[in-house]
């Protein structure tokens, strides 16, 4: 049965996305308008209480949450497409601690400049600079650890694309792109060929193509 993918425009679902396409799996979508408070229709809350995206509905089954939903794909179809966990005990290791990484330390800051940017004059609301700088200084030391790793390996968890890598895609086009902060991840010289290489990955052009940039 084809996977349900709900509210493909935004950041967080393309996670989903981009990993079904690494994986080879059949998908379709049902967007899902969040400035029209189409998440919080009571037959979406049915799905998803919290009323968030993405949702996936595979079958009979539902999950939410675009990193147990990466993490559970990965593992369904570990023979299936691209190896995003690693071949290794180890190696699976390194791809959890990034992806930890990733949702606890980079995020955070990173959503607050999206907010604050990009999100705040969408909803004719004002930018708050001491939060943007804040935010700013914040990233920027995230991204200093990152250039040390990625001075000694190509990807995140080692040689080798995995999930930790993916699940920066969304968030990171934000900062490259749409908020004239491009310059956090050009002046790194680890991260910036980093980022290039996962941001020229078939899969994330397939998914920009099909359904636009990252709201």
């Amino acid at each position: 049965m084809v996977v349900k993918v709900y509210g493909p425009f935004y950041a967080s679902p393309k996670r989903v996305l981009v990993c079904l396409v690494e994986k080879e799996i059949e998908f379709e979508t049902s967007p899902i308008d969040l400035f029209k408070g189409e998440h919080k229709d009571p037959e979406f809350l049915k799905l998803q209480p919290f009323g968030q995206v993405p949702v996936i509905q595979d079958g009979d089954y539902t999950l939410y949450e675009s990193r147990a939903i990466i993490r559970y794909y990965a593992e369904k179809y570990k023979f299936q497409g691209t190896d995003l966990l690693g071949k290794t005990i180890e190696e699976r290791g390194l791809v959890e601690q990034w992806l930890e990484v990733e949702a606890s330390n980079y995020h955070p800051p990173l959503d607050n400049l999206v907010i604050q940017i990009l999100f705040a004059p969408e909803l004719g609301l004002p930018s708050d600079l001491k939060i943007i700088q804040e935010s700013e200084e914040k990233l920027g030391k995230v991204l200093d650890v990152y250039e040390e790793r990625l001075s000694k390996s190509k990807y995140l968890a080692g040689d080798f694309f995995s999930l930790a890598d993916l699940s920066h895609l969304p968030f990171t086009y934000y900062l490259a792109n749409s908020m004239g902060k491009e310059y956090m991840i050009k002046d790194r010289k680890h991260v910036s060929a980093w980022w290039d290489d996962i941001s020229n990955r078939p899969s994330w052009k397939k998914v920009l193509q099909q359904f636009g940039a990252p709201f």
